[in-house]
């Protein structure tokens, strides 16, 4: 998301990353892209990434309702390694 609105303001994602807020309040230098990560309390598998501007978001949420689909994927992914060969494959 971060690379795209940088291509859309006609920037490079690595001139304009922001990517901490800690000790910091206000408003970020214009032309800015800030880029920061909450956790809290006892929420597991959900994770949100947020474009905001004054007056609109655009927000893209992933919600998991249970820890087991973290596990069926590791065992799915070990299961696809167990016969590759080299690094990387």
């Amino acid at each position: 998301m971060g690379e795209a609105i940088a291509h859309a303001l006609d920037k490079d994602l690595k001139d304009c990353a922001v990517y901490t807020r800690e000790g910091y309040t206000g408003e970020r230098v214009p032309g800015t892209i800030g880029f920061a990560t909450v956790r809290a309390g006892d929420i597991v598998g959900e994770h949100t990434a947020m474009f905001a501007d004054i007056g609109e978001r655009v927000e893209i949420t992933h919600k998991a309702s249970s820890r087991m689909t973290f596990a069926n994927g590791a065992v799915r992914s070990a299961l696809w390694l167990k016969n590759k060969k080299g690094w990387p494959f």
